[in-house]
């Protein structure tokens, strides 16, 4: 998958898997590793793994990854 996505398609994507359980708008960890591995697989390749990732996304620590979070990601990962 490519990291240039549109806005509305990345707004899709991330609808999709946090729609699997829970809350709708935000992601939990099951989901966030199901969204990883599936449509960004090669960023669990390097030193950091989901739960570092998980945690660095998570930044108001609910335990749940918002669409707002995510984008954060998705920045990091286009540069």
């Amino acid at each position: 998958m490519s990291t240039n996505k549109f806005p509305e398609e990345l707004k899709s994507i991330f609808e999709e898997y946090a729609a699997k359980e829970g809350d709708p708008n935000q992601l939990s960890k099951e989901e966030l590793k199901l969204l990883i591995e599936t449509e960004f697989p090669s960023l669990l390749k390097g030193p950091s793994t989901l739960d570092d990732l998980f945690q660095e996304l998570d930044r108001n620590g609910d335990g749940e990854v918002s669409f707002e979070e995510f984008q954060v990601l998705v920045k990091k990962i286009s540069q």
